[in-house]
């Protein structure tokens, strides 16, 4: 017998088949396909019309024909046909001004810029050739994204960062023609924009997903890659809730289906043909697709397009804390038996929170009775409700739970504070006294001249430290340790020892670095 075990029945004498085993071809075919996953051929003969006796010999070419059938893939074809029309191409041109200086300094695509960022994610192709300032004048540029219609009246979404500071809008639909846009209203921290087809009124429009994708689901990308027009890629769901570090709503979708430049603002379609996100950035250390893109959940661009749609712009609730994550370390220190929960680094002057009480080290645990696994969570919640909207918070205070009713505010216009990294002259180069078993050198605040009145300034950290591990810099400022405030070196070792007394193995210290502050647990070495 060989490797595929081949049998011929016809060979076997004296048997016969009893008519209860006659099979249609269709029956038959399926049968065949799964011994054939067993590595068994089987050959049989006989009529081909009618049920098959699956030893005559007339019917083979049939089942062959069938086994076939069974065994090829479904494909795409018939939901590409479907959902491809509603994609269409986004073509910009942003004028930029610039002097009469041909410096680095006045390039369009300068850090922070529109472009900048336009070019510096995948909305655009290639940078143009010598692109940069054009002196006395002004200089056009242009790129191109992709977006999709969501009503037969012209309303599509794209990316924010395709058509931000766009003085033309212009797209071209999967038939080839081309028509003005208008931008109707952007949100930059989701990266959405809200445009309107002008010139039509019956355009072929795709269908937000109502439905969370799961893990391990198809997924289709259709967009304007490089410029080629619409082009269609498939791949799977390969993770949910990702955070890229684009901002406190991150709550992406990571597909594998490629996608590069070009594809921002195209949708992710499921085999239902719905849009389960919107294409908005990838991860590549060429430039190219390596299998890891973004997408924006549909939910997000539901709520996000709904408030564009009606008043250009997006609403967001407040409640005015700088936040950060309760780290394993963090939860020890303040006693807590999981890290979960929002860690209140710093209450925002005049903000909701500061008048209903809460302070710098609580940790909000829950919203309206719904538990908050971590900071980015509270944001998006609190995010999503409108301001005004009355909420219960359940927060951990000095080791006690409590619960506090506000009111949000509304999120200002002003993109949220980030900690300063800068590591530039704080006014003086004040030698302090050591904390070895920290790996810091201190002094009072108030003795080194630009630290401020309050807390214990850090002049020195040891490379190999501990703190040093956890990013402490010199120029940073100690205002509290183990709860309590400190103003000079003595209060900072008296509470490192009441932490080891208590048998803790880290102490909690709020911390200030440039403009914002934060809570970090540092380890205490034994001795």
């Amino acid at each position: 017998m060989t490797d595929r075990h081949i049998v011929d029945l016809s060979s076997l004498p004296s048997y016969r088949m009893p008519r209860r085993r006659l099979l249609s071809a269709r029956k038959f075919a399926l049968m065949a396909s799964v011994v054939a996953g067993l590595g068994v051929a089987v050959y049989g003969f006989g009529s081909s019309s009618g049920p098959v006796d699956i030893f005559s010999t007339a019917a083979h070419a049939q089942v062959n024909n069938e086994v076939k059938k069974v065994a090829q893939p479904v494909g795409f074809a018939d939901i590409v046909e479907r959902v491809k029309p509603s994609v269409i191409s986004v073509k910009v041109n942003i004028n930029e001004k610039v002097s009469k200086n041909d410096s680095d300094d006045d390039s369009p695509l300068q850090p922070g810029s529109p472009m900048e960022r336009f070019f510096r994610r995948f909305g655009g192709g290639d940078l143009p050739p010598g692109l940069r300032a054009i002196p006395h004048g002004h200089g056009a540029v242009t790129g191109q994204g992709s977006g999709f219609f969501i009503s037969a009246d012209g309303y599509a979404v794209t990316n924010n960062h395709v058509v931000d500071g766009a003085d033309k809008v212009e797209v071209t639909t999967d038939d080839g023609k081309s028509y003005k846009a208008k931008v109707i209203g952007t949100d930059a921290r989701t990266d959405l924009a809200l445009i309107k087809v002008e010139g039509g009124s019956n355009f072929p429009f795709a269908k937000l997903s109502d439905a969370k994708p799961r893990i391990g689901d198809w997924v289709l990308a259709v967009g304007n890659p490089f410029g080629l027009g619409g082009t269609v890629t498939a791949g799977i769901v390969s993770a949910n809730g990702r955070d890229i570090g684009n901002g406190p709503y991150d709550d992406f979708i990571q597909i594998d289906a490629p996608v590069n430049k070009g594809n921002s603002g195209g949708p992710a379609f499921n085999t239902e043909g719905e849009v389960i996100g919107v294409n908005t950035a990838i991860y590549s250390p060429s430039g190219g697709s390596v299998g890891i893109a973004f997408s924006i959940p549909s939910a997000t661009v539901k709520s996000v397009v709904a408030q564009l749609k009606d008043k250009g712009s997006v609403s967001r609730g407040w409640i005015g804390v700088q936040i950060q994550p309760v780290t394993p370390d963090i939860a020890e220190s303040l006693g807590m038996k999981k890290a979960e929960g929002a860690l209140v680094a710093e209450p925002q002057a005049n903000g909701p929170a500061v008048k209903a009480g809460i302070e710098s080290g609580d940790v909000i645990t829950a919203v309206n009775g719904e538990t908050v696994k971590d900071a980015r969570e509270l944001a998006r919640t609190i995010g999503g409700l409108a301001p005004g909207t009355a909420v219960k918070l359940s927060v951990l205070h000095k080791g006690a739970d409590k619960s506090i009713d506000l009111t949000l505010g509304q999120l200002p216009n002003t993109l949220e504070a980030k900690a300063d990294t800068d590591n530039g002259d704080k006014g003086g180069t004040a030698h302090g006294t050591d904390v070895p078993k920290l790996g810091l050198t201190l002094a009072p605040a108030n003795s080194v001249a630009g630290a401020g009145k309050e807390g214990v300034v850090v002049t020195d950290v040891d490379p190999k430290s501990a703190a040093a591990e956890r990013g402490f810099k010199e120029g940073d400022v100690i205002l509290e340790v183990a709860g309590k405030n400190v103003t000079n070196v003595g209060d900072v070792r008296e509470a490192i020892t009441a932490a080891r007394n208590d048998n803790k193995n880290s102490v909690l210290m709020r911390v200030k670095s440039g403009g914002s502050s934060r809570f970090v647990a540092v380890p205490l070495a034994k001795g």
